[in-house]
């Protein structure tokens, strides 16, 4: 999940799991920030420009939808570094690679964390 993501999402929370998932929102920003950086740095090691456009944060209403919003937004950042591995690995920087697959645990980590939250989320009350 994107920074702009978290920050939104901690701050729209509602309701009485307000609390909770502006924590689980919040605890993503000093991860996602390092991994952030750490790309960025090695991108300009490589000759490149750090991309500095964020993706949009998708409009949600509801807790719920937010939280949706998340899983789109982690299996997207699952493709995103896996591709960046394939990339890391053809270049041969094993230090990056290994790197970048720790950070796909960790997003996936956080996918599988959101099913959990949003599993029977029907059957709470709205």
């Amino acid at each position: 999940m994107a920074i702009g993501q978290s920050l939104t999402h901690a701050a729209k929370a509602t309701g009485p799991e307000r609390s909770q998932l502006a924590e689980f929102s919040n605890a993503e920003i000093p991860d996602e920030t390092a991994r952030t950086q750490s790309l960025a740095k090695k991108t300009v090691a490589y000759g490149g420009e750090p991309n500095t456009e964020a993706r949009d944060v998708p409009h949600a209403e509801t807790n719920r939808d937010m939280l949706e919003s998340v899983l789109e937004a982690e299996k997207k950042a699952i493709e995103d570094c896996s591709e960046r591995v394939e990339q890391a690995e053809a270049i041969g920087d094993v230090g990056l690679q290994v790197a970048l697959e720790d950070n796909v645990c960790d997003e996936r980590n956080h996918y599988e964390e959101t099913m959990q939250i949003l599993k029977n989320w029907e059957l709470q009350p709205a």
